[in-house]
């Protein structure tokens, strides 16, 4: 297509336009001189419902508030301090992953049949194959996307109350210094 089209060509991939750069000058360039401008991301349905209107850094466009954020995110939560300090809590999460697995095995080891675990992801991007239909919200995922949304809310607010109640109380000791913690003092 290169040879066709020249060393710098889109495409379309679905509903998104792509670009294609097949020469080192200008992929250097891209991602150099003009790497501001390739750096966002596309803004999706689901990483505006699921993501508080892109306010979320992950989904949120390249901006003076994703720098801000990403920053806040490098030095408290994926610092080696913080990994260290949280390592008791991956280490929950996968031993109770790992037994939940086996369990299952367990429980169907007698059948003889090969034992299936569906992982599924939850956010798909099929909404947006066909997004002028998307207001019509076939399939109700728009709708699910702000049930989940709303299950999220009570969630994190059920923490966030729980972080509040034990700052104010003076409860909180070193060791449960989380990112929830991080960012309320900030």
């Amino acid at each position: 297509m290169a040879d066709k089209y020249g060393p710098i060509f889109t495409i379309k991939m679905g509903i998104n336009r792509a670009l294609v750069v097949s020469n080192w000058e200008m992929a250097k360039e891209c991602l150099t001189t003009h790497d501001k401008v390739f750096a966002s991301r596309p803004k999706t349905l689901a990483a505006e419902i699921l993501g508080y209107n892109f306010s979320m850094f992950g989904f949120s466009p390249y901006d003076f508030y994703w720098r801000e954020t990403h920053k806040i995110a490098t030095l408290e939560l994926l610092s080696n301090y913080r990994l260290e300090k949280l390592k008791h809590v991956r280490e929950y999460e996968l031993k109770t992953c790992l037994k939940e697995l086996y369990q299952l095995w367990d429980n169907n080891k007698s059948t003889n049949k090969m034992l299936l675990v569906e992982m599924k992801r939850w956010l798909a991007d099929s909404i947006h194959a066909l997004p002028f239909l998307i207001w019509l919200d076939i399939g109700g995922d728009e709708r699910s996307m702000k049930k989940i949304a709303k299950e999220l809310d009570f969630v994190v607010q059920g923490w966030l109350e729980e972080h509040k109640r034990k700052r104010d109380s003076q409860e909180m000791n070193k060791e449960e210094e989380d990112f929830m913690y991080a960012m309320r003092s900030i």
